[in-house]
This record gives structure tokens, C-alpha cells and sequence, in this order.
């Protein structure tokens, strides 16, 4: 590790070593043990930030203005959310539309072609049925 990297690590998590990256942790104590004054340095100077910020009250917000700021957000977000999924609600119904008009040409077309299409086989069974009942040539000769 170098001293810009451990000076960067220690500037954003602190001087406690517990709220370090564990991924960094080793490496950053290695630096710790191979450049004690330098690492000491600036862990004091993070110590004295840490110090400050631990000792800096905590801002209390009034609860009518965590409703508003709350209401409003929730406006603004579904005005958002609305406008921006509008042109991908348009695009379904498009698409939806464009599915329906192919599943309704598909079962007219199925409708119209069924009798083109079984008039030769339904000419058959009549042609077959009356031979079936009518008189046969063997019959009427003997």
C-alpha cells in the first residue's frame, strides 16, 4: 500500500481501523507497521476530524417538515416515474394493439378459407353416402 492510498482510506473511513474495507485492512496495517510516524501522523489528524464529528450535535427536524419534504418527494417521484414510463406504456399498447389485430385477422382468414378449402372433401363424403343408399348395378342387373 502505498502513502497516498492509506492517506485516502484513512480520510474516508476514519481513523478506527474497524470501519476500514476488509479487503484493505491487512494491507493498510502492513503500511501501519512498515511507516509508523507517517501512519501515526495521519491518524491523529483523522482522530482529532472523528473527535469533532462525534461531538457536533445531531440536527433534529421538526415533524412537519419531514412530512413535507417526504409528500413532496413522493410527488415528484411518481411525476417522474408517469412521464417517463409514458412513452413505454404508448409502446404496449401499441404492441398489444398490433396483437390483437393479428389474432383477429388470423381466426377470419381461418373462417373464410375453412369452406374453400373443405369443399372438395365435404363433395366426396356426399358423393360416397349417396352411393351407399342409392341403387347399385349388380342389384338392378342381378
Amino acid at each position: 500500500m502505498t502513502a497516498e492510498r492509506f492517506n485516502a482510506l484513512v480520510s474516508a473511513y476514519g481513523a478506527d481501523a474497524r470501519r476500514w474495507p476488509e479487503s484493505e485492512r491487512t494491507a493498510a496495517q502492513a503500511y501501519m507497521a512498515a511507516e509508523p510516524e507517517a501512519a501515526r501522523a495521519v491518524l491523529a489528524e483523522a482522530d482529532a476530524v472523528d473527535a469533532l464529528l462525534h461531538a457536533a450535535p445531531t440536527p433534529q427536524v421538526s415533524p412537519a417538515l419531514r412530512d413535507r419534504v417526504i409528500a413532496s418527494a413522493a410527488e415528484l417521484g411518481l411525476k417522474a416515474r408517469r412521464n417517463g414510463r409514458l412513452w413505454l406504456d404508448r409502446l404496449a399498447l401499441a404492441l398489444g394493439a398490433g396483437w390483437a389485430a393479428a389474432a383477429c385477422a388470423g381466426v377470419a382468414a381461418g373462417v373464410i378459407m375453412t369452406g374453400h378449402l373443405t369443399a372438395d372433401a365435404q363433395a366426396d363424403a356426399v358423393l360416397y353416402q349417396a352411393s351407399l343408399q342409392g341403387v347399385d348395378d349388380t342389384e338392378v342387373l342381378g
